[in-house]
């Protein structure tokens, strides 16, 4: 894992989040616990007690571009520098496959697998989503299980989590009904 030598909380609509930097890029991304102090515990435990201060601009563009994310506006994070020394090649090609996942849209484990070039990874491709270190910025909650089911989500408080991201995106799962899918009856069209 990358060493981080710095980190920052900053509030979100989601709550408040965490972020840690090397000085090639993010090595991670907390999402918001019970309340600030289990937010800073887990960000470092997860990257070691690096000093909390003002960040590099680059880290406070990405930090701004969650912030504007997660209150529903449709920020791509694509251009965000990530440090992901230590962590394993098929991850690392998951994960590109996720950072091109579009705001609203979503693919499932199958899906990045095709993309891949190795179909029987979906399994493979669901473990390295629940690894992912820098959520938000690689966006595994745009990733779903096969049937659009919202399969897991180890980040905050779990596939509610998920969902909540997906609906501040305005994503409409595969399968799940919209306004045009919904069964009609004859006295509901008056």
């Amino acid at each position: 894992m990358a060493r981080a030598i710095g980190a920052l909380l900053f509030d979100t609509a989601l709550g408040g989040c965490g972020i840690a930097w090397s000085e090639q890029g993010i090595v991670g991304v907390q999402l918001p616990e019970a309340n600030p102090a289990q937010t800073q515990a887990r960000l470092h435990r997860r990257h070691g007690l690096v000093p909390l201060g003002p960040p590099p601009p680059a880290v406070q563009h990405a930090v701004e571009g969650m912030v504007g994310l997660l209150s529903g506006k449709p920020v791509e994070l694509s251009d965000v520098q990530l440090d992901l020394d230590g962590v394993p090649a098929l991850h690392r090609r998951a994960y590109d496959i996720a950072r091109s996942i579009r705001v609203g849209a979503t693919l499932t484990y199958g899906d990045i697998a095709m993309r891949l070039g190795e179909p029987r990874l979906a399994r493979a491709v669901g473990q390295a989503m629940a690894r992912n270190p820098i959520p938000i910025i690689i966006p595994c909650h745009r990733v779903l299980a096969a049937g659009g089911r919202s399969g897991g989500f180890s980040g905050g408080a779990g596939v509610s989590t998920k969902l909540r991201l997906l609906a501040i995106e305005g994503a409409q799962p595969p399968g799940e009904p919209d306004l045009f899918s919904l069964p009609h009856s004859p006295d509901s069209l008056s």
